[in-house]
């Protein structure tokens, strides 16, 4: 009756091996192959009638074969990674096998072949590495389109790079006016690009960066010997350097008032004077200034010339605080977040335009350059790949932070209800493979089980 069931045990045991998917070979101690399935038939597209009977070193090389650990270390591995052959790729389980007694009679391993994964990952990362390659190839190109560098489709922003385009075709002077961090140097780039001088210099001076004894000397130049510590052969100014091109002052309210004589003057003849020269030098510039100062009061207090002013305020442009343009928040987070995931070489993304839109909560008084600071922070601390609404709130500027708390009931169930559904889905989509979801949604998995608990799934 013992021997029966044992047959009957043997035949459950048999059809299992027949079964799997998995190649499962057993050896004795000596390395004869005692048992070869199909499987493994299918894996090495070697026969069993070829292979059992005979020792697996016939058909692999000695340091290639695990079983053989197996046998001289008498401990079980599971999920080893394992390359018997260059062009196989094995996970692999194996153990010894004892009889009664203890006593070492073989060895029986169960291989997973995964070359189709690990081939299929090196064509997703070659693929990856090409498209990160694309990604910056249509940056760069971009660059060379004027005004594709400043970002945003509202009406006001439209309306002023309509205006910048329309005035960037001639040689008027140009005064741009704005807040701090609106992009008036990128406005000034793009009106030089778009002119006819794209070919000559842009050269930007920053009137603010510039201590008061040495703003003559950077404007005009001087010549050699002209004072204790100049260039024996002198040096042009920046009024020279930007001859036949743009020369675009930053902060031009800083500028002291006696540069701003001469500066005037220079405008007027096309010359210049160096310090410590007699000689006049012609130039051919054109003049874009900036300014977040209201040049209008400066001149009614004296503190700016009022011929200077109108000589630079033929058109002015003046570019609206990112508050003015909170629509077009979304589009420049979506960018920002673009060009650091390329720098930082990782894998952002944004579960729903509803999380984005957490960023117009804040009115951004650095206007773009601090939302963009922002969001290379943000893809620098954070751990997951996907953005998440608390990770963003938590991070808003200290002072107008906005916690989930008290944003209005709705939109704190939305972002919610978005959070759950999606998580819920990739659970499905994984037959509840938490690592999978986890990797999936761009979660760890200590996230993930602790939003799991939060909504529970």
């Amino acid at each position: 009756m013992d021997n029966f069931k044992n047959d009957r045990i043997l035949f459950y045991l048999e059809t299992i091996l027949k079964i799997s998917k998995d190649a499962v070979t057993a050896v004795d101690k000596t390395g004869k192959v005692v048992y070869w399935n199909e499987a493994a038939e299918n894996t090495y597209q070697i026969k069993a009638n070829d292979i059992v009977g005979k020792n697996i070193e016939h058909y692999f090389k000695r340091n290639d074969i695990k079983l053989y650990e197996i046998l001289k270390d008498k401990q079980p591995v599971f999920d080893v990674y394992h390359q018997p052959w260059p062009d196989k790729h094995i996970l692999i389980s194996s153990s010894p096998v004892f009889d009664r007694d203890g006593s070492l009679i073989g060895a029986i391993s169960v291989d997973r072949d995964i070359t189709a994964t690990v081939k299929l990952n090196d064509e997703l990362s070659v693929t990856h590495s090409k498209l990160q390659d694309l990604k910056q190839q249509v940056i760069n190109q971009s660059k060379n389109l004027p005004f594709s560098n400043i970002k945003g489709s509202s009406k006001s922003i439209n309306q002023i790079k309509a205006s910048a385009a329309k005035v960037a075709k001639t040689d008027a002077t140009v005064l741009i006016l704005g807040e701090s961090g609106v992009g008036k140097e990128l406005f000034a780039q793009a009106i030089h690009e778009s002119s006819s001088r794209k070919t000559k210099p842009f050269v930007p001076i920053n009137c603010g960066a510039i201590p008061s004894p040495l703003f003559e000397s950077e404007f005009f130049g001087y010549d050699k010997g002209s004072f204790t510590g100049a260039e024996k052969g002198g040096k042009a100014g920046k009024l020279e350097e930007a001859n036949g091109g743009t020369l675009f002052l930053d902060e031009l309210g800083t500028m002291p008032l006696d540069i701003q004589v001469k500066f005037l003057r220079a405008l007027q003849e096309g010359e210049v004077y160096r310090v410590g020269g007699t000689k006049p030098i012609k130039v051919d510039i054109r003049v874009i200034a900036a300014t977040n100062s209201m040049l209008e009061k400066m001149v009614e207090k004296g503190e700016f010339r009022e011929d200077l002013y109108y000589r630079l305020n033929v058109v002015p442009l003046h570019i609206p605080s990112l508050r003015e343009r909170l629509e077009d928040v979304p589009e420049l987070v979506n960018v920002f977040i673009e060009e650091f995931s390329i720098k930082y070489q990782k894998e952002i993304k944004v579960l729903s335009n509803d999380v984005i839109e957490l960023f117009s909560l804040h009115h951004w008084p650095g206007n773009v350059r601090e939302l963009r600071n922002f969001v290379e922070r943000l893809v620098v601390m954070t751990d997951d790949s996907v953005l998440q609404a608390s990770e963003i709130l938590s991070m808003l500027p200290a002072k107008e932070k906005i916690t989930l708390e008290n944003t209005p009931t709705t939109f704190q169930d939305e972002i919610s209800l978005l959070e759950k559904e999606r998580i819920k889905k990739v659970l499905e989509k994984t037959f509840g493979n938490k690592t999978l979801a986890a990797k999936e949604l761009g979660f760890s998995r200590v996230t993930l089980y602790k939003k799991i608990a939060r909504y529970g799934l």
